[in-house]
């Protein structure tokens, strides 16, 4: 199928057909010098189609040729995937710099999995049996995971295996089986397949309802508000509150299988800092490099408009893929902001009508279809495998209020709110205790969140009557309370993310200091007067930090454990 361009508006580009041509469908603009640039047909109005172009559309003039094939914008799925850096569009950047230098070449693309390596497959089935679309016919080591090579995922019917190949070393092109459908037609399997990454990849038995926290061993999102294996969440906050820290706090210890990063129009310091840390980062798990259970998905503010949304579709179907396979994934898309500024963009560019702050009507019904391909599903062979989405969002200005942020609001699971004047005050992780929220249960009973929660709103408000009225017009029992809540703040939530203790703090031990702390916010403290109050909390405060950075089951830790039980004895209980 052919047709010709009849207008270049910047990435839009409006081609007249001279055949059929279904939307969505992959399309390539063929410039005067004959680079091909992979575009996408994103609306079709009669004899005329709207493509997005993926590259920079300089050099294309009206009357240039345009090429349609039948297929959607797709990724290739197979053995591979892990510890590689990819574009929008799945080109592997690392070759492809060593192909044609650092400064992008148009129209140049390379096959997202290399071609030439050999995988050692053992099969698990035998000529015989009946498969479909996503039982495993075999599998190949990948890092500490055995990847499981799958039958087609758009297969339809039940299939008989008429051959398998035998354990050996073969590469993804090989042909590994020949299945047979039910109409008696054949079909040739290998160890890679394509899926468009715009429909969402579920193969499974039934959908489950997620219920098992993941520990991220960040104590104000484990014990606070927490995420579960399969749910969504989303972390709104200015620039420099530590948005992308977080992260990789959560990359490299909750307890997940794969990490999926997206990183969807970020400034190129802040990826060029991704790229350059995670290679270093050790996993816990295995002592190596954390880049050997994690994809990047790199689409800079400076790479074209439109390949920007294509990497949040991409990095969502390379997670749903490990999923198939029955792994926990976590996919973090930073920021979903840029991403959404991308399609008002192109919504601008098709003319149609704006919504609120110029961004399209379809805005979140977009964020929605999004998040929705996270989940806990159950396969068709019993295992259970999660895929985890948190978006971090990037509001101008810190304003909670607009579009982006609502429109996620409205269907993620938990909201980590960060915070300008927590992030100015030094208090990491700068979630807001008091604005965030989640509808999950997590590793600490919900009624003591509840209570925990009243305490830190009461002595905000406490907090907010003494910069008025001073500590010297201020009750008593007021002046605990909000001395309580600061200690709960500086002792529990506030964390060390660059302490090799106090960076991650595992499930067992968050829920043993979360009741040590409230032994001491019942302590009874009514002492003759506030210094003597003051100086029990900071005592309490000095204890609690010194016990936090000692190793758990060390001879520090046992002697701070001590203190701390020698300081609650030393005082009356409520």
């Amino acid at each position: 199928m052919k047709g010709k361009i009849v207008r270049v508006d910047g990435s839009l580009v409006v081609a007249e057909m001279e055949d059929r041509v279904v939307q969505n469908s992959v399309g390539h603009c063929i410039r005067g010098d004959g680079t091909r640039l992979l575009s996408e047909v994103i609306r079709v109005r009669g004899q005329r189609a709207d493509l997005q172009v993926f590259e920079e559309t300089r050099g294309l003039r009206i009357g240039d040729g345009v090429e349609f094939e039948e297929q959607m914008l797709s990724v290739a799925l197979g053995p591979g995937l892990l510890g590689q850096i990819y574009d929008g569009l799945q080109n592997p950047l690392p070759q492809l710099a060593a192909e044609v230098g650092y400064f992008l070449q148009p129209g140049v693309y390379i096959h997202g999995l290399a071609t030439d390596t050999r995988w050692n497959f053992t099969p698990v089935v035998k000529v015989g049996d009946t498969v479909s679309a996503g039982d495993t016919l075999g599998t190949v080591p990948e890092g500490i995971f055995q990847h499981r090579i799958m039958v087609p995922f758009g297969a339809r019917g039940s299939f008989r295996i008429e051959s398998i190949v035998g354990e050996g070393s073969y590469t993804i092109e090989d042909e590994i089986a020949v299945l047979s459908g039910e109409s008696g037609a054949t079909m040739k399997v290998t160890m890679q397949q394509n899926w468009p990454v715009k429909v969402p990849l579920s193969v499974a038995r039934t959908r489950l309802m997620p219920t098992e926290p993941l520990v991220t061993r960040v104590r104000i999102i484990d014990s606070m508000f927490p995420i579960v294996r399969g749910g969504t969440y989303c972390i709104p906050g200015p620039f420099g509150a530590g948005k992308t820290v977080l992260q990789q706090i959560t990359s490299k210890h909750a307890e997940i299988d794969i990490v999926v990063i997206a990183a969807c129009g970020e400034r190129a310091g802040e990826v060029v800092e991704t790229l350059r840390d995670f290679p270093e980062l050790i996993d816990p798990r295995t002592g190596r490099s954390l880049m050997e259970r994690t994809i990047i998905i790199c689409n800079t503010s400076a790479m074209p408009v439109a390949a920007r949304e294509a990497s949040v579709y991409t990095g969502a179907t390379l997670a749903e893929y490990y999923r198939q396979m029955g792994l926990h994934v976590l996919l973090l898309a930073d920021s979903t902001s840029r991403w959404a500024q991308a399609m008002r963009e192109i919504s601008g560019r098709l003319e149609e009508i704006p919504g609120e702050e110029a961004f399209p009507a379809y805005l979140e019904s977009r964020i929605a279809a999004f998040y929705e391909r996270a989940g806990m599903l159950e396969l068709p062979d019993g295992r259970v495998g999660t895929l985890t989405i948190g978006g971090t969002v990037s509001p101008a200005g810190g304003n909670f209020e607009e579009p982006v942020t609502q429109g996620t609001l409205k269907v993620v699971g938990a909201f980590l709110g960060l915070s300008r004047a927590r992030s100015d005050a030094r208090r990491y992780p700068s979630i807001d205790p008091l604005d965030s929220w989640s509808k999950y249960t997590g590793i600490i009973e919900p009624a003591k969140v509840t209570r925990m929660r009243r305490l830190l709103g009461r002595g905000n408000e406490v907090r907010q009557m003494m910069t008025v009225v001073g500590e010297e017009g201020t009750s008593l029992d007021d002046f605990t309370i909000a001395l309580k809540a600061d200690f709960f703040d500086n002792c529990y939530l506030q964390q060390n993310a660059y302490d090799d203790v106090d960076g991650a703090t595992p499930k067992e031990r968050q829920q043993f200091v979360f009741d040590k702390v409230l032994e001491v916010i019942d302590l009874k403290l009514d002492l003759p007067d506030k210094p003597q109050v003051r100086q029990a909390i900071v005592a309490a405060t000095d204890l609690f930090r010194n016990w936090n950075y000692a190793a758990s089951g060390s001879d520090e830790y046992n002697r701070w454990l001590a203190e701390i039980d020698q300081f609650i004895a030393s005082r009356g209980r409520t």
